[in-house]
């Protein structure tokens, strides 16, 4: 991770297809097209590649959540419970539509707690989000229990988890719905991009509307469309769609790559008394994008990160005080700060982020360093960074 750093020869190719053509909105203009349909291409080959009948790309995976949200229903005053520990847009989506992000606890696997969503669950709940953040999954047969019982929709964000797997499904394929992003930093990138997949007739129809400001798509004729619902814009252009087409065909030597490198880095580190690592669910093999590991205490975990900053390691993460990723960092949304006001519905059902306990929590996230895995890396730069992590590790701990 992330594609770009295989960028070549191939994405070239395919974005000089639509340059040559000149098309580069991925609807209309079909005398024009000398028959490249790149996002259409690459609709029909992710599903294929995630086991899912339906595929519908967006712009970004910010877009792919609201999407996904809207197609399955969810607005005004509908609950959406998501975890601590996610990126920001995940609340973002969930606000953009009206409806309220309840957030609940992390544990050990650093991705939603199933007891905590149970106990968040009320009569206005509609949809459960877990987010596989870093490469790997929440107990999602847990999750999809819980969501069965309650009648709830199940929406996997995996925007950071392409390629992971849970029960031999491809993540974002086990719930009613799975998100994806492919921005620049992404396993594989379209630049910006984002998908949605799903194997439910009615929500792959509800987002191809909802994400081209409600066009139906029936015809040859866009201005004869009509417009079943109300959408918005979120249509991906063919430029990007072109360059994820290309990505996705490098995605399975990524993997490998990927696997090859945590593996060296986590037998490194397995052998420093005081590292454990986070829990992948029974059933489950994440994407190994970033090797997650835990120290025994708060201060020895700054002091480790530090340390390997100054040693030159870079590509360490300390999420608990990162402003992108955890709630810590997360004031604009614990105090509300809009440019504009939020529903009373918002207003009157969200938490009081300021005095949620979130201990639980924070004693994961406060314990927790992340190494990007890079697949640029050659063997001996990865021993390398192998056996400097674990010298600097061992003498803080």
């Amino acid at each position: 991770m992330p594609g770009f750093e295989i960028f070549g020869a191939e994405e070239r190719k395919q974005v000089n297809d639509v340059l040559e053509m000149g098309v580069l909105m991925r609807y209309g203009f079909d005398g024009m097209r000398n028959n490249h349909w790149k996002a259409k291409e690459f609709e029909l080959a992710f599903a294929k590649r995630m086991g899912t009948e339906y595929c519908q790309l967006v712009s970004s995976g910010t877009a792919a959540l609201t999407v996904a949200l809207a197609s399955a229903g969810i607005g005004a005053g509908d609950e959406v419970i998501m975890p601590t520990f996610t990126f920001v847009a995940s609340f973002e989506s969930i606000l953009a539509l009206g409806a309220v992000p309840i957030l609940v606890d992390i544990d050990d696997t650093l991705t939603l707690d199933p007891k905590a969503v149970e106990e968040a669950i009320t009569p206005k709940t509609k949809c459960v989000m877990p987010v596989h953040m870093c490469g790997s999954m929440a107990n999602l047969r847990a999750l999809k229990v819980i969501c069965e019982k309650h009648g709830l929709i199940l929406l996997e964000d995996a925007c950071q988890a392409i390629g992971g797997t849970f029960e031999g499904k491809p993540l974002g394929s086990y719930g009613d719905l799975g998100c994806f992003s492919f921005d620049y930093v992404k396993t594989i990138t379209c630049g910006e991009g984002g998908g949605v997949i799903t194997n439910n007739e009615r929500y792959a129809l509800h987002a191809d509307h909802y994400q081209d400001h409600g066009h139906d798509h029936v015809g040859k004729d866009r201005g004869a469309e009509t417009h079943p619902f109300l959408g918005y814009n979120f249509r991906i252009s063919e430029l990007n769609a072109a360059v994820g087409l290309a990505q996705l065909e490098k995605l399975d030597g990524i993997l490998k790559m990927q696997k090859e490198n945590y593996t060296i880095l986590r037998e490194a580190l397995q052998s420093v008394e005081g590292v454990t690592f986070r829990r992948v669910p029974e059933g489950g093999e994440e994407n190994y994008s970033f090797l997650n590991f835990f120290l025994p205490t708060e201060v020895l975990t700054q002091k480790a990160h530090k340390a390997l900053s100054e040693a030159g390691v870079d590509a360490c993460f300390y999420w608990y005080n990162n402003n992108w990723h955890y709630i810590n960092g997360w004031e604009h949304l614990r105090n509300l700060k809009s440019l504009g006001n939020f529903s009373s519905e918002v207003k009157n059902q969200m938490q009081d982020l300021n005095t949620t306990d979130f201990s639980k929590s924070d004693a994961w996230m406060s314990r927790t360093i992340s190494s990007l895995i890079k697949i640029g890396w050659t063997e001996k730069q990865v021993r390398d960074r192998a056996e400097v992590m674990k010298n600097v590790i061992a003498s803080v701990i």
